[in-house]
């Protein structure tokens, strides 16, 4: 295979946002879809070729292909080069494959929205730095992907942009990023400073290479991990991710399941022979995950959008990854980082369908008895909500399984009490997922039409608008204002459904290339990671504990039932006891629904002081002092100056006599009284 396609996969894409972004307004609609789902179809056609290649018999384990020297000074030197290794490869299939069906729903979701030709340009730039930053070969050439996704994230997110909100969340989620990208930059000056290169190949060699741990190896680690909680939204910086939702449902899909979240994962699974020499930065890993996996899933059992519990869904299954890869089992998270792009995909696309169908509406509170209104996105949905609960045989179970089993054998001191907090967020997450889908799909409609319009305004405003009511009202299942089954709710078209049916099956089968060896598999998913993560196989010693894998699984299963019931009880077979547990413990269910007040933690103790500082300090010191006050006086002296200059050259002949005289007294005044030099 000619190794220099490789420049075409992220190029392509960046055709289709220069077409689209330039005459894009100009053309048909029909013509601007066609130029986005061409440019992204084309990708993911090279990296199937790519697939072929690769796992045939005598292929080399990685392909390069570089252009000359991008940046060369004294002793330092960055190529612009593309590389495709293993774990590449599976990132490639994720981001073109799921992106290219995100995209063909996008078709059928936006037809009616303006600006469709900006969306397909955004949206082709999004892939664009995406495939930039997998196929680096460098940290530098990464961080220029990794900049990009935050570029086009702001985009897409504050697409609609005369919505306050909208445009606050893009900004919110452009200022986080760049926090976790300082952290990214200064590991990177440390990386020049130590190693004399940002290239992947050297800097692992010599990182292997040095019987050294810890110290400048773990700093470096830190600022890398710094970079990935604001890319991938741990704790204390996932705060931007929930607000993104805030875009078209599909750049949800796009961000929360495919490309951007995944970066800051991907980054630290590359960077494994790093983190393998630093126990201090694995454990910050793994307690990060641990903790942001629990927080997430405790915050998303109370929202009522839909689109915000999917949300904060992300950031748990995120904090699984960073768990995996804090305990070692990089393997086990990239696996579940493919998973869980099918079934989040397959979730928010969903999400998006049954919003397509209610007019808008998110509030699972006005919903309710949707499956036989709209049965391909109720059963394709069904599938993304059995799969993220951990249910065998879905693709969830087997990739969460291999997380929670790695990490209970794990050598990390807290391997266990790890491993709990991701049994009980695997229970947790179960709840509230099933809790979305009894909301949104069963019991009786809780929505009103009036023609095809949905009529959600006075039957249902004060559970609507209620949102930080924190009081009974909240878990309130509303009446329905007229009974009976909504006559306008209807199915979405086929370009919207097909994408569904496509990632249903994917999120129902796509574990199965890591089932374990404890359950008649053969693990080919971590085989075929195996030459990228070779330092981090499981070591003989773990092969005892295999024993344990089958009692770790039911475990794990009967906690994910154990949620379903929960859920089923709660939302469907009796649907008052929610409220009732809500109102009787209000402290709990206030700190929950308001997400503990970390955004108001922040805007508190942070942000405001920074604009007190800013407008006091910046405003009336350097600003008003400053920069106005050396004007003033420089304006002051000019026209000070320029009064006197005025009165000499007066044009009154006998001023300029009284000018000349007293100037001549003035020399005559030096010469007579001035200081004499002694003659010799």
């Amino acid at each position: 295979m000619n190794p220099s396609l490789l420049w075409l996969i992220p190029l392509l894409p960046f055709a289709g946002f220069l077409l689209n972004g330039t005459i894009g307004r100009k053309l048909p609609r029909a013509l601007v879809s066609t130029i986005a789902l061409l440019f992204t179809a084309a990708p993911a056609l090279i990296v199937a070729q790519l697939w072929i290649f690769m796992k045939s018999a005598g292929a080399p384990l990685s392909l390069s292909v570089t252009s000359s020297p991008w940046i060369a000074v004294t002793g330092f030197q960055v190529n612009f080069a593309f590389t495709v290794d293993h774990l590449t490869l599976i990132m490639l299939g994720i981001v073109t494959g799921v992106g290219f069906l995100i995209h063909v729903y996008s078709v059928g979701y936006m037809a009616h929205e303006e600006g469709f030709w900006r969306f397909f340009a955004y949206l082709n730039l999004f892939m664009f730095f995406m495939l930039v930053l997998v196929l680096s070969s460098s940290f530098l050439l990464l961080f220029v992907g990794w900049e990009g996704v935050g570029l086009a994230s702001y985009l897409l997110i504050g697409f609609y942009f005369t919505k306050d909100s909208a445009a606050n969340a893009g900004k919110k989620a452009f200022v986080v990023n760049r926090i976790g990208d300082f952290g990214f930059l200064l590991a990177m000056f440390l990386m020049i400073a130590h190693f004399g290169s940002l290239d992947f190949n050297s800097v692992f060699a010599q990182i292997s290479a040095t019987p050294l741990t810890g110290g400048f190896l773990t700093a470096i680690a830190l600022l890398l991990v710094v970079g990935a909680a604001g890319k991938s939204a741990q704790i204390p910086l996932y705060i931007w991710l929930p607000d993104a939702m805030e875009g078209p449902t599909p750049v949800s899909a796009l961000i929360h399941a495919a490309t951007m979240v995944t970066a800051g994962i991907y980054m630290v699974a590359r960077c494994h022979v790093l983190f393998d020499k630093s126990p201090t930065a694995l454990m910050v890993v793994a307690v990060i995950g641990a903790a942001t996996a629990l927080m997430a899933a405790t915050i998303g059992m109370v929202q009522h959008d839909i689109k915000r519990v999917l949300a904060y869904s992300t950031v748990s299954q995120l904090g699984y990854m960073f768990l995996a890869c804090g305990v070692g089992a990089y393997s086990a998270g990239i696996f579940h980082l493919m998973t869980h792009a099918f079934f989040k995909a397959l979730l928010f696309l969903a999400a998006g369908s049954v919003i397509h169908a209610m007019g808008g509406e998110q509030d699972m509170r006005v919903m309710g008895g949707l499956r036989k209104k709209i049965p391909v996105t109720f059963w394709t949905m069904t599938a993304g909500v059995v799969a993220i609960a951990g249910i065998p045989p879905l693709a969830g179970f087997f990739s969460k399984d291999e997380i929670l089993y790695q990490a209970f054998i794990s050598d990390n001191p807290l391997a266990k009490l790890l491993w709990f907090v991701g049994l009980v967020t695997a229970g947790l997450t179960s709840f509230y997922m099933f809790r979305l889908w009894f909301k949104t799909f069963f019991g009786a409609p809780r929505f009103a039409e009036q023609g095809h319009e949905l009529d959600v305004h006075a039957a249902h405003g004060a559970a609507i608008h209620a949102r930080h009511d924190t009081k009974l009202v909240l878990e309130t299942e509303p009446e329905p204002a007229h009974g009976g089954h909504a006559h306008g709710v209807h199915e979405s078209p086929w370009i919207m459904t097909l994408p569904l049916i496509i990632l249903a099956i994917l999120a129902t089968i796509g574990g199965w290339v890591g089932v374990p060896l404890a359950f008649g598999g053969h693990n080919e998913f971590e085989h075929f990671l195996e030459p990228v993560f070779s330092s981090s196989v499981v070591t003989p010693e773990h092969v005892s504990f295999r024993g344990a894998e089958p009692i770790l699984a039911v475990v794990s299963i009967v906690t994910a039932l154990l949620g379903f019931l929960v859920a089923y009880l709660w939302y469907y077979r009796k649907p008052g006891t929610a409220a009732a547990i809500a109102q009787r413990l209000q402290f709990v269910y206030n700190l929950l629904d308001h997400k503990y007040w970390v955004d108001e933690i922040y805007g508190r103790f942070i942000i405001a002081p920074l604009l007190g500082f800013s407008r006091i300090f910046l405003g009336i010191f350097v600003d008003g002092g400053l920069v106005q006050g050396t004007g003033a006086t420089l304006a002051g002296g000019t026209r000070g100056f320029s009064w006197l200059v005025r009165r000499v050259q007066s044009g009154n002949i006998r001023s300029y006599a009284g000018w000349l005289a007293l100037g001549a007294a003035a020399v005559i005044a030096v010469v007579v009284f001035g200081p004499h030099p002694h003659l010799h």
